[in-house]
């Protein structure tokens, strides 16, 4: 599988470490690129520490104005992109095709291509322009994933609570994991 993975100045770049913790480490994934929007550095500096985001071997590493990438490309063959997160600007910018960039471009291209485009805005509350913004790209064909953890695991720590995000990532992509508690019924309820 060949991945794109794109981070934007949203709060919530722990999101995208784990996740390419996770692709790195995933038998699936063949390939992974990866686009940072102008601010995503600045943000990441600031949420994770002095080393930013950390990019892991072997992943191919771009900013948000470049179009050399293959992937911005519908005749290059590539099966997902994430944004994560994704601010509510880049997802209004792609809702409405203004692709004023890479990640947007980018993005534009998987709609088009009808490619899994899985989008992981963290900002609430939402306005009505960006709930709109939001039933656009559902009918667009986006995956919204709202990066909105789920407790009934009883996570013991924060990497915890941002992994039941990144594990729904993951199962949307195909990819395998074991990093969240799955849902199971008591003995004699019904699934």
């Amino acid at each position: 599988m060949k991945l794109v993975v794109a981070v934007t100045g949203a709060s919530g770049s722990i999101y995208a470490q784990r996740l390419l913790g996770q692709i790195a480490k995933a038998k699936e994934v063949e390939e992974c690129h990866v686009v940072l929007s102008q601010y995503a550095p600045e943000v990441a500096a600031t949420e994770l520490g002095a080393q930013g985001l950390k990019i892991p071997k072997g992943m191919k590493l771009y900013g948000d104005k470049t179009m050399q990438v293959p992937f911005a490309s519908g005749s290059a063959r590539f099966e997902a992109m994430v944004i994560v997160p994704c601010s509510m600007g880049m997802l209004g910018r792609i809702a409405h095709g203004y692709s004023d960039g890479t990640i947007a471009r980018s993005a534009d291209v998987f709609l088009k291509e009808k490619r899994k485009l899985i989008v992981v805005p963290r900002e609430t509350p939402w306005n009505l322009v960006q709930a709109r913004n939001v039933v656009t790209l559902l009918e667009a064909g986006a995956v919204i994933l709202p990066a909105v953890p789920s407790f009934y695991g009883r996570p013991k720590s924060v990497e915890d609570v941002v992994d039941t995000v990144v594990a729904r990532i993951l199962d949307h992509l195909g990819v395998r994991n074991e990093l969240a508690t799955r849902w199971k019924s008591k003995v004699g309820e019904k699934e």
